[in-house]
Order: structure tokens, then sequence, then C-alpha cells
């Protein structure tokens, strides 16, 4: 079964940057959409950003909070994809999940087939 493992969450200044990582094992492949998702205290589970493999090459999709300062990107030779997280600001305080899907639609929608244990991201103002 599908493993996601999260790690590179922490706590960062206002304006700052972090990338946070997620490893997958367990028969994913490029076939899968690879997501982000990120919950705050007393919100609901929103929609960070995505990569899937359409024609041979990655595309990727933003939530209008982050476009333009995330950026999600993968390394299939290590099974690994990643969020870099650039101006950096209090409201993106949250626990963010990595996502998995065969497709895009759960994925955006914040109910992805799997998820990790998610790491904390913290930013202070």
């Amino acid at each position: 079964q599908v493993q996601l493992v999260e790690s590179g969450g922490g706590l960062v200044q206002a304006g700052g940057s972090l990338r946070v990582s997620c490893a997958a094992s367990g028969g994913t492949d490029s076939r899968y959409v690879m997501g982000w998702l990120r919950q705050a205290p007393g919100k609901e589970r929103e929609f960070v950003a995505a990569i899937s493999w359409v024609t041979w090459r990655d595309t990727t999709r933003y939530s209008d909070s982050v476009k333009g300062r995330f950026t999600i990107s993968r390394d299939n030779a290590k099974n690994t994809v990643y969020l870099q997280m650039n101006s950096l600001k209090p409201e993106d305080t949250a626990v963010y999940y990595c996502a998995a899907d065969r497709t895009t639609p759960n994925v955006v929608a914040g109910n992805p087939s799997y998820w990790g244990q998610g790491t904390q991201v913290t930013v202070s103002s």
C-alpha cells in the first residue's frame, strides 16, 4: 500500500522560506497525482498544490493563496515530491500533508486516496 512520509516542517519567520519533502513508497509511480494539502487549527483541510504527469511532462496546479510563492516539484529517481515555500505568511501556518491519488480531482478537493502523517509549518509574524 502507498505510504507517504513528510519531512522538513518547522518554524520560520514571515517572509522566509521553507521546503518540505514527501518520500513515497509502496507502489506509487509517475501516473499518480501527487500534492500537498494543509490544515490550520479550526479550519478545514484545503488544497495547496498538485503535480501530475501529462503528455510526458509535469503539470502543476496551485491554490490562489499560494500561487507565485510556492513551487511543487518531484524527483522520480528518488520517488520524492517537494514543496518549496517562499515569502511565507503567518496564514500559511498549518499542518502540511502530502497526498497521492490516481487522478487529480480528489487531490484538489482535499480528499486524496493516500496521505501522510503531516508536518507542522509555523510562520511567525
